[in-house]
Protein backbone atom coordinates (compact mmCIF):
# COMPACT_ATOMS: atom_id res chain seq x y z
CA UNK A 1 0.00 0.00 0.00
CA UNK A 2 1.79 2.98 -1.46
CA UNK A 3 0.70 5.87 1.15
CA UNK A 4 1.14 8.71 -1.46
CA UNK A 5 -1.43 6.98 -4.43
CA UNK A 6 -4.72 8.23 -4.03
CA UNK A 7 -7.12 5.63 -3.65
CA UNK A 8 -10.98 5.26 -4.84
CA UNK A 9 -13.36 2.89 -3.76
CA UNK A 10 -17.17 1.94 -3.71
CA UNK A 11 -17.43 2.47 0.47
CA UNK A 12 -21.39 1.07 0.16
CA UNK A 13 -22.62 -2.39 -0.26
CA UNK A 14 -22.37 -4.32 -3.82
CA UNK A 15 -25.31 -3.91 -5.56
CA UNK A 16 -28.00 -1.05 -7.28
CA UNK A 17 -29.58 0.95 -4.07
CA UNK A 18 -31.35 4.54 -3.77
CA UNK A 19 -27.89 6.01 -3.57
CA UNK A 20 -24.48 4.69 -3.41
CA UNK A 21 -20.88 6.57 -2.05
CA UNK A 22 -17.63 6.70 -3.54
CA UNK A 23 -15.05 7.22 -1.41
CA UNK A 24 -11.42 8.96 -2.15
CA UNK A 25 -8.33 9.47 0.06
CA UNK A 26 -5.27 11.36 -1.02
CA UNK A 27 -4.04 14.37 -2.78
CA UNK A 28 -5.44 13.43 -5.95
CA UNK A 29 -8.67 14.18 -4.30
CA UNK A 30 -8.91 18.22 -4.88
CA UNK A 31 -7.35 17.64 -8.68
CA UNK A 32 -9.99 15.54 -9.32
CA UNK A 33 -12.94 17.43 -8.12
CA UNK A 34 -11.81 20.13 -9.71
CA UNK A 35 -11.64 18.82 -12.71
CA UNK A 36 -14.51 16.68 -13.06
CA UNK A 37 -17.31 18.31 -10.88
CA UNK A 38 -19.25 21.43 -11.30
CA UNK A 39 -21.95 22.95 -9.07
CA UNK A 40 -25.93 23.28 -10.42
CA UNK A 41 -24.63 27.16 -10.95
CA UNK A 42 -21.46 26.69 -12.95
CA UNK A 43 -18.29 26.26 -11.98
CA UNK A 44 -16.86 26.69 -8.89
CA UNK A 45 -14.15 25.80 -6.17
CA UNK A 46 -15.07 22.75 -3.50
CA UNK A 47 -14.96 23.60 0.45
CA UNK A 48 -13.82 21.94 2.87
CA UNK A 49 -16.43 20.52 5.54
CA UNK A 50 -19.48 21.69 2.82
CA UNK A 51 -21.77 19.28 1.03
CA UNK A 52 -22.24 20.52 -2.47
CA UNK A 53 -24.92 19.53 -5.18
CA UNK A 54 -23.78 19.46 -8.56
CA UNK A 55 -22.40 16.66 -11.37
CA UNK A 56 -19.80 14.90 -12.33
CA UNK A 57 -18.96 14.83 -16.13
CA UNK A 58 -16.67 13.28 -18.08
CA UNK A 59 -15.72 15.76 -21.32
CA UNK A 60 -19.54 17.04 -22.06
CA UNK A 61 -21.11 13.82 -20.83
CA UNK A 62 -22.99 14.29 -17.49
CA UNK A 63 -22.86 11.16 -15.61
CA UNK A 64 -24.81 11.78 -12.90
CA UNK A 65 -26.17 14.45 -10.42
CA UNK A 66 -24.52 14.24 -7.01
CA UNK A 67 -23.32 14.99 -3.41
CA UNK A 68 -19.62 16.06 -2.58
CA UNK A 69 -17.93 16.47 0.99
CA UNK A 70 -14.59 16.83 0.81
CA UNK A 71 -12.59 16.43 4.27
CA UNK A 72 -9.34 18.46 3.93
CA UNK A 73 -6.81 16.40 5.77
CA UNK A 74 -5.62 16.45 8.86
CA UNK A 75 -9.21 16.92 9.76
CA UNK A 76 -10.98 13.59 7.88
CA UNK A 77 -11.10 10.28 8.48
CA UNK A 78 -7.81 9.21 6.69
CA UNK A 79 -5.87 12.20 8.06
CA UNK A 80 -5.22 12.80 4.15
CA UNK A 81 -7.30 14.93 2.25
CA UNK A 82 -11.00 12.67 1.71
CA UNK A 83 -13.87 13.45 -0.85
CA UNK A 84 -16.74 11.54 -0.53
CA UNK A 85 -19.51 11.49 -3.54
CA UNK A 86 -22.71 10.30 -2.96
CA UNK A 87 -24.35 9.40 -6.61
CA UNK A 88 -27.16 7.16 -7.62
CA UNK A 89 -27.22 3.60 -6.89
CA UNK A 90 -27.05 2.37 -10.12
CA UNK A 91 -24.61 0.09 -10.90
CA UNK A 92 -23.89 1.74 -14.23
CA UNK A 93 -23.07 4.96 -12.58
CA UNK A 94 -20.90 3.70 -9.70
CA UNK A 95 -18.93 1.67 -12.40
CA UNK A 96 -18.46 4.83 -14.34
CA UNK A 97 -17.40 6.77 -11.74
CA UNK A 98 -14.73 4.50 -10.60
CA UNK A 99 -13.51 4.48 -14.67
CA UNK A 100 -13.17 7.86 -14.58
CA UNK A 101 -11.58 8.02 -11.22
CA UNK A 102 -9.23 5.55 -12.46
CA UNK A 103 -8.38 7.26 -15.73
CA UNK A 104 -7.39 10.45 -13.95
CA UNK A 105 -4.70 8.29 -12.08
CA UNK A 106 -6.05 7.34 -8.73
CA UNK A 107 -6.35 3.71 -8.07
CA UNK A 108 -8.39 1.04 -6.67
CA UNK A 109 -8.25 1.01 -2.79
CA UNK A 110 -7.27 -2.36 -1.26
CA UNK A 111 -9.25 -3.99 1.29
CA UNK A 112 -9.23 -1.77 4.60
CA UNK A 113 -6.73 0.65 3.31
CA UNK A 114 -8.59 3.76 4.24
CA UNK A 115 -8.50 2.34 8.05
CA UNK A 116 -4.71 1.41 7.41
CA UNK A 117 -4.30 5.56 6.14
CA UNK A 118 -5.79 6.42 9.17
CA UNK A 119 -3.85 4.42 11.39
CA UNK A 120 -0.74 4.90 9.84
CA UNK A 121 -1.14 8.97 9.95
CA UNK A 122 -1.86 8.11 14.24
CA UNK A 123 -5.75 8.78 13.52
CA UNK A 124 -6.24 6.11 15.45
CA UNK A 125 -4.29 2.89 16.83
CA UNK A 126 -4.36 -0.55 15.85
CA UNK A 127 -6.73 -1.52 18.55
CA UNK A 128 -9.82 1.39 17.99
CA UNK A 129 -8.89 0.13 13.57
CA UNK A 130 -9.93 -3.44 14.92
CA UNK A 131 -13.03 -1.54 16.76
CA UNK A 132 -13.83 -0.33 13.82
CA UNK A 133 -14.59 -3.64 11.73
CA UNK A 134 -15.76 -5.27 14.58
CA UNK A 135 -18.35 -2.39 14.74
CA UNK A 136 -19.29 -2.96 11.30
CA UNK A 137 -19.62 -6.54 11.68
CA UNK A 138 -21.91 -6.18 14.87
CA UNK A 139 -25.32 -7.93 14.46
CA UNK A 140 -26.69 -7.50 18.09
CA UNK A 141 -26.89 -4.83 20.31
CA UNK A 142 -23.95 -6.13 22.42
CA UNK A 143 -21.49 -6.91 19.80
CA UNK A 144 -22.17 -3.00 19.05
CA UNK A 145 -21.66 -1.67 22.35
CA UNK A 146 -18.44 -3.51 22.58
CA UNK A 147 -16.93 -2.60 19.22
CA UNK A 148 -17.62 0.76 19.84
CA UNK A 149 -16.25 1.30 23.48
CA UNK A 150 -12.89 -0.27 21.20
CA UNK A 151 -13.02 1.98 18.35
CA UNK A 152 -13.76 5.22 20.67
CA UNK A 153 -10.04 4.26 22.69
CA UNK A 154 -11.67 2.63 25.82
CA UNK A 155 -8.99 -0.52 25.73
CA UNK A 156 -5.85 1.33 24.29
CA UNK A 157 -6.77 3.96 27.08
CA UNK A 158 -6.09 1.73 29.63
CA UNK A 159 -3.60 0.17 28.32
CA UNK A 160 -1.67 3.30 27.14
CA UNK A 161 -2.19 4.55 31.20
CA UNK A 162 -0.40 1.02 32.15
CA UNK A 163 2.18 1.15 29.69
CA UNK A 164 3.27 4.63 30.49
CA UNK A 165 3.65 4.15 34.15
CA UNK A 166 5.63 0.99 33.61
CA UNK A 167 8.16 3.08 30.66
CA UNK A 168 8.89 5.75 33.71
CA UNK A 169 9.93 2.88 35.53
CA UNK A 170 11.96 1.18 32.54
CA UNK A 171 13.50 4.12 31.78
CA UNK A 172 15.09 4.56 35.36
CA UNK A 173 16.43 0.88 35.49
CA UNK A 174 18.10 1.19 31.78
CA UNK A 175 19.53 4.29 33.56
CA UNK A 176 21.04 2.69 36.34
CA UNK A 177 22.35 -0.21 33.84
CA UNK A 178 24.25 2.99 32.16
CA UNK A 179 25.69 3.98 36.00
CA UNK A 180 26.60 -0.20 36.57
CA UNK A 181 29.83 0.96 38.29
CA UNK A 182 28.44 3.27 40.17
CA UNK A 183 26.76 1.09 41.97
CA UNK A 184 23.44 3.34 42.31
CA UNK A 185 19.20 2.88 42.22
CA UNK A 186 17.10 5.52 40.43
CA UNK A 187 14.54 2.72 41.08
CA UNK A 188 12.69 2.53 44.12
CA UNK A 189 12.39 -1.23 44.48
CA UNK A 190 9.26 -1.51 46.88
CA UNK A 191 7.56 0.93 44.13
CA UNK A 192 8.34 -1.04 41.77
CA UNK A 193 7.25 -3.96 43.48
CA UNK A 194 3.97 -2.61 44.04
CA UNK A 195 3.24 -1.06 40.97
CA UNK A 196 4.17 -4.54 38.85
CA UNK A 197 1.45 -5.65 41.14
CA UNK A 198 -0.89 -3.53 40.44
CA UNK A 199 -0.28 -3.83 36.57
CA UNK A 200 -0.64 -7.26 36.42
CA UNK A 201 -3.66 -7.42 38.23
CA UNK A 202 -5.07 -4.83 35.60
CA UNK A 203 -3.68 -6.95 32.71
CA UNK A 204 -5.66 -10.32 34.65
CA UNK A 205 -8.85 -8.11 34.85
CA UNK A 206 -9.08 -7.37 31.14
CA UNK A 207 -7.68 -11.07 30.06
CA UNK A 208 -10.26 -12.83 32.45
CA UNK A 209 -12.96 -11.20 30.46
CA UNK A 210 -12.05 -12.77 26.81
CA UNK A 211 -13.82 -16.20 27.59
CA UNK A 212 -17.28 -14.35 27.48
CA UNK A 213 -16.65 -11.45 25.43
CA UNK A 214 -15.54 -13.45 22.47
CA UNK A 215 -18.11 -15.71 22.94
CA UNK A 216 -20.85 -12.84 22.96
CA UNK A 217 -19.15 -11.49 19.67
CA UNK A 218 -18.78 -15.24 17.77
CA UNK A 219 -21.97 -16.28 19.46
CA UNK A 220 -22.34 -18.59 22.47
CA UNK A 221 -21.46 -22.02 21.66
CA UNK A 222 -24.43 -24.54 21.62
CA UNK A 223 -23.89 -27.91 21.07
CA UNK A 224 -27.39 -29.93 20.68
CA UNK A 225 -26.17 -33.93 21.83
CA UNK A 226 -28.28 -37.08 22.69
CA UNK A 227 -28.70 -40.53 21.33
CA UNK A 228 -29.48 -41.34 17.52
CA UNK A 229 -33.20 -40.21 16.75
CA UNK A 230 -33.90 -38.17 19.50
CA UNK A 231 -34.58 -35.52 17.25
CA UNK A 232 -31.59 -33.30 17.80
CA UNK A 233 -31.89 -31.92 14.14
CA UNK A 234 -35.87 -31.23 14.22
CA UNK A 235 -34.48 -29.07 17.43
CA UNK A 236 -32.05 -27.33 15.59
CA UNK A 237 -34.60 -26.72 12.56
CA UNK A 238 -37.07 -25.63 15.02
CA UNK A 239 -34.94 -23.29 17.10
CA UNK A 240 -33.97 -21.27 13.70
CA UNK A 241 -37.22 -21.41 12.10
CA UNK A 242 -35.59 -23.10 8.83
CA UNK A 243 -35.06 -26.54 7.07
CA UNK A 244 -31.11 -26.21 8.43
CA UNK A 245 -30.49 -29.65 8.85
CA UNK A 246 -31.78 -32.79 7.26
CA UNK A 247 -34.30 -35.09 9.27
CA UNK A 248 -34.88 -38.37 9.13
CA UNK A 249 -36.65 -41.79 10.97
CA UNK A 250 -33.47 -43.48 10.51
CA UNK A 251 -30.85 -43.39 13.42
CA UNK A 252 -27.38 -41.72 12.49
CA UNK A 253 -28.38 -39.53 9.56
CA UNK A 254 -26.51 -36.73 11.01
CA UNK A 255 -22.44 -37.70 10.21
CA UNK A 256 -20.94 -33.90 10.55
CA UNK A 257 -21.32 -30.80 12.75
CA UNK A 258 -24.31 -28.11 11.60
CA UNK A 259 -24.26 -25.13 12.65
CA UNK A 260 -26.24 -21.84 12.89
CA UNK A 261 -26.28 -18.16 15.00
CA UNK A 262 -29.53 -16.78 16.60
CA UNK A 263 -30.11 -13.97 18.09
CA UNK A 264 -32.35 -14.37 21.67
CA UNK A 265 -32.87 -10.96 23.53
CA UNK A 266 -29.60 -9.67 22.25
CA UNK A 267 -27.04 -12.24 23.09
CA UNK A 268 -26.02 -14.58 20.09
CA UNK A 269 -26.36 -18.33 20.74
CA UNK A 270 -24.14 -20.61 18.12
CA UNK A 271 -26.36 -23.43 18.13
CA UNK A 272 -23.84 -26.98 16.82
CA UNK A 273 -26.02 -29.84 15.57
CA UNK A 274 -23.85 -33.30 16.04
CA UNK A 275 -24.17 -36.82 15.24
CA UNK A 276 -25.65 -38.76 17.27
CA UNK A 277 -24.02 -40.80 20.46
CA UNK A 278 -24.31 -44.38 20.47
CA UNK A 279 -21.62 -47.52 21.10
CA UNK A 280 -20.53 -49.71 18.01
CA UNK A 281 -21.52 -47.13 15.39
CA UNK A 282 -20.01 -48.07 11.56
CA UNK A 283 -16.95 -46.25 10.55
CA UNK A 284 -18.30 -42.66 9.33
CA UNK A 285 -20.72 -42.51 11.76
CA UNK A 286 -17.92 -42.73 14.14
CA UNK A 287 -15.89 -39.92 12.74
CA UNK A 288 -19.27 -38.03 13.43
CA UNK A 289 -19.40 -38.94 16.99
CA UNK A 290 -15.45 -38.09 17.30
CA UNK A 291 -16.78 -34.74 15.86
CA UNK A 292 -19.48 -34.49 18.14
CA UNK A 293 -16.96 -34.81 22.08
CA UNK A 294 -14.74 -32.10 20.09
CA UNK A 295 -17.65 -29.82 19.87
CA UNK A 296 -18.94 -30.44 23.32
CA UNK A 297 -15.34 -29.69 24.54
CA UNK A 298 -15.65 -26.47 23.20
CA UNK A 299 -19.71 -26.03 23.93
CA UNK A 300 -20.68 -23.30 27.07
CA UNK A 301 -23.86 -24.92 27.15
CA UNK A 302 -25.18 -28.64 26.25
CA UNK A 303 -28.59 -29.29 25.24
CA UNK A 304 -29.05 -33.02 26.22
CA UNK A 305 -31.44 -33.86 23.94
CA UNK A 306 -34.08 -37.91 25.01
CA UNK A 307 -36.98 -38.88 23.62
CA UNK A 308 -39.19 -39.47 26.17
CA UNK A 309 -41.54 -41.28 24.37
CA UNK A 310 -39.06 -44.36 24.12
CA UNK A 311 -36.87 -43.91 27.40
CA UNK A 312 -36.80 -44.94 31.08
CA UNK A 313 -35.65 -42.83 33.72
CA UNK A 314 -32.77 -45.29 34.43
CA UNK A 315 -31.78 -45.33 30.67
CA UNK A 316 -31.34 -41.65 30.57
CA UNK A 317 -30.04 -41.56 34.17
CA UNK A 318 -27.29 -43.88 32.22
CA UNK A 319 -26.89 -41.75 29.51
CA UNK A 320 -26.15 -38.59 31.48
CA UNK A 321 -23.66 -40.87 33.45
CA UNK A 322 -21.82 -42.02 30.62
CA UNK A 323 -21.88 -38.01 29.51
CA UNK A 324 -20.27 -37.04 32.73
CA UNK A 325 -17.87 -39.81 32.60
CA UNK A 326 -16.52 -39.05 28.87
CA UNK A 327 -16.61 -35.40 29.21
CA UNK A 328 -14.00 -36.06 32.49
CA UNK A 329 -12.21 -38.10 30.00
CA UNK A 330 -11.82 -35.78 27.07
CA UNK A 331 -11.77 -32.12 28.90
CA UNK A 332 -9.33 -30.27 30.55
CA UNK A 333 -10.84 -28.96 34.26
CA UNK A 334 -10.34 -25.89 32.30
CA UNK A 335 -12.81 -26.92 29.76
CA UNK A 336 -14.96 -28.55 32.67
CA UNK A 337 -15.31 -25.05 34.40
CA UNK A 338 -18.66 -23.34 34.21
CA UNK A 339 -20.25 -25.50 31.36
CA UNK A 340 -23.99 -25.85 32.10
CA UNK A 341 -25.97 -28.62 30.88
CA UNK A 342 -29.72 -28.37 29.95
CA UNK A 343 -31.72 -31.56 29.40
CA UNK A 344 -34.58 -31.62 26.72
CA UNK A 345 -37.01 -34.45 27.00
CA UNK A 346 -38.21 -34.41 23.16
CA UNK A 347 -41.54 -36.01 21.39
CA UNK A 348 -43.56 -34.55 24.20
CA UNK A 349 -46.57 -34.81 21.72
CA UNK A 350 -46.22 -38.32 21.20
CA UNK A 351 -47.30 -38.75 25.26
CA UNK A 352 -50.93 -39.32 26.78
CA UNK A 353 -49.40 -37.12 29.77
CA UNK A 354 -46.87 -34.87 30.68
CA UNK A 355 -43.99 -36.59 32.27
CA UNK A 356 -43.69 -35.34 35.45
CA UNK A 357 -41.91 -38.11 36.83
CA UNK A 358 -38.80 -37.41 34.83
CA UNK A 359 -38.63 -33.57 36.04
CA UNK A 360 -38.61 -35.10 39.74
CA UNK A 361 -35.88 -37.66 39.35
CA UNK A 362 -33.01 -35.24 37.33
CA UNK A 363 -30.79 -33.28 39.08
CA UNK A 364 -30.04 -31.13 36.56
CA UNK A 365 -32.08 -29.00 34.69
CA UNK A 366 -35.16 -30.51 32.42
CA UNK A 367 -37.10 -28.65 30.32
CA UNK A 368 -40.08 -30.66 27.94
CA UNK A 369 -40.82 -30.05 24.64
CA UNK A 370 -42.08 -30.96 21.06
CA UNK A 371 -39.47 -29.65 18.26
CA UNK A 372 -41.53 -31.50 15.64
CA UNK A 373 -44.83 -29.12 16.67
CA UNK A 374 -42.41 -26.43 18.49
CA UNK A 375 -44.50 -26.92 21.81
CA UNK A 376 -42.50 -25.25 24.72
CA UNK A 377 -39.57 -23.20 22.58
CA UNK A 378 -39.92 -20.46 25.04
CA UNK A 379 -39.46 -22.31 27.77
CA UNK A 380 -36.26 -23.58 26.55
CA UNK A 381 -35.04 -20.51 25.13
CA UNK A 382 -35.74 -19.12 28.29
CA UNK A 383 -33.64 -21.63 30.02
CA UNK A 384 -30.83 -21.09 27.91
CA UNK A 385 -31.12 -17.14 28.83
CA UNK A 386 -30.89 -18.48 32.40
CA UNK A 387 -28.01 -20.11 31.68
CA UNK A 388 -25.88 -17.38 29.91
CA UNK A 389 -23.57 -15.90 32.64
CA UNK A 390 -24.08 -12.19 31.37
CA UNK A 391 -22.51 -10.13 34.30
CA UNK A 392 -19.48 -8.94 32.11
CA UNK A 393 -22.21 -7.02 29.60
CA UNK A 394 -21.97 -4.30 32.74
CA UNK A 395 -18.27 -4.18 32.19
CA UNK A 396 -16.76 -0.92 30.90
CA UNK A 397 -13.60 -2.19 29.03
CA UNK A 398 -14.11 -6.12 27.19
CA UNK A 399 -11.47 -8.00 25.42
CA UNK A 400 -12.95 -9.66 22.21
CA UNK A 401 -10.34 -10.47 20.02
CA UNK A 402 -8.11 -13.61 20.26
CA UNK A 403 -4.70 -11.58 19.29
CA UNK A 404 -5.38 -9.08 22.37
CA UNK A 405 -5.85 -12.03 24.61
CA UNK A 406 -2.80 -13.75 23.32
CA UNK A 407 -0.97 -10.37 23.54
CA UNK A 408 -2.38 -10.27 26.93
CA UNK A 409 -1.07 -13.75 28.21
CA UNK A 410 2.55 -12.87 27.30
CA UNK A 411 2.65 -9.73 28.73
CA UNK A 412 1.20 -11.60 32.01
CA UNK A 413 3.91 -14.42 31.51
CA UNK A 414 6.78 -11.29 31.58
CA UNK A 415 5.39 -9.20 34.18
CA UNK A 416 5.33 -12.27 36.70
CA UNK A 417 8.95 -13.21 35.81
CA UNK A 418 9.66 -9.30 36.65
CA UNK A 419 7.91 -9.48 39.84
CA UNK A 420 9.67 -12.58 40.49
CA UNK A 421 12.74 -11.35 39.77
CA UNK A 422 12.33 -8.45 42.06
CA UNK A 423 11.44 -10.42 44.92
CA UNK A 424 14.52 -12.57 44.22
CA UNK A 425 16.42 -9.39 43.85
CA UNK A 426 18.15 -10.00 40.52
CA UNK A 427 20.37 -7.84 38.61
CA UNK A 428 18.77 -4.89 37.14
CA UNK A 429 19.46 -6.20 33.63
CA UNK A 430 17.15 -9.21 34.09
CA UNK A 431 13.94 -7.21 35.37
CA UNK A 432 15.01 -4.83 32.57
CA UNK A 433 14.64 -7.44 30.45
CA UNK A 434 11.58 -8.93 31.63
CA UNK A 435 9.67 -5.36 31.01
CA UNK A 436 11.57 -4.43 28.01
CA UNK A 437 9.33 -7.92 27.07
CA UNK A 438 6.15 -6.89 29.00
CA UNK A 439 5.84 -3.62 26.70
CA UNK A 440 6.84 -4.92 23.66
CA UNK A 441 3.45 -7.57 23.92
CA UNK A 442 1.14 -4.32 25.40
CA UNK A 443 2.45 -2.48 22.82
CA UNK A 444 1.51 -5.42 20.11
CA UNK A 445 -2.20 -4.59 20.78
CA UNK A 446 -2.39 -0.82 20.30
CA UNK A 447 -0.25 -0.53 17.18
CA UNK A 448 2.70 1.01 19.44
CA UNK A 449 5.02 -2.39 17.97
CA UNK A 450 3.74 -3.46 14.82
CA UNK A 451 5.23 -5.62 11.66
CA UNK A 452 3.57 -5.62 8.22
CA UNK A 453 2.76 -9.24 8.75
CA UNK A 454 0.42 -8.09 11.44
CA UNK A 455 -0.96 -5.13 9.74
CA UNK A 456 -1.31 -7.35 6.76
CA UNK A 457 -3.33 -9.82 8.48
CA UNK A 458 -5.26 -7.00 10.52
CA UNK A 459 -6.37 -4.93 7.33
CA UNK A 460 -6.50 -7.52 4.57
CA UNK A 461 -10.27 -8.55 6.55
CA UNK A 462 -11.59 -5.51 6.35
CA UNK A 463 -13.98 -4.43 3.12
CA UNK A 464 -13.25 -2.56 0.65
CA UNK A 465 -14.19 1.09 1.10
CA UNK A 466 -13.39 1.06 4.53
Amino acid sequence: MNLNDTIVAISTPAGSGAIAVIRMSGAGCVPFLESRFSSRSGKSPVVPGRVMLGYISEGDEVIDEVLVTWFKGPHSYTGDDVAEISCHGSVYIQNRLLQVAIASGIRLAEPGEFTFRAFMNGRMDLAQAEGVADLIASATGYQHRFALKQMRGGISGKLKELRGKLVNFASLLELELDFSQEDVEFADRGELISLLETIASELQRLSDTFRQGNALKQGIPVTIAGRPNSGKSTLLNALLQEERAIVSEIPGTTRDAIEDTLVISGIPFRFIDTAGLRAEPEIIEAMGIEKTWEKISQAAIILYVFDTSESTIDAVKEELAELSLKMKEVMSEEELAGKKVIIVGNKIDRLMEFPHHFRDCMELEVVFISAKRHENMQLLTDALLHNTDTSLLQEELVITSLRHYEALQAALKAISDAHTAMIHNLPADLVATDIRETLYHIGLITGEISTDELLGNIFGRFCIGK
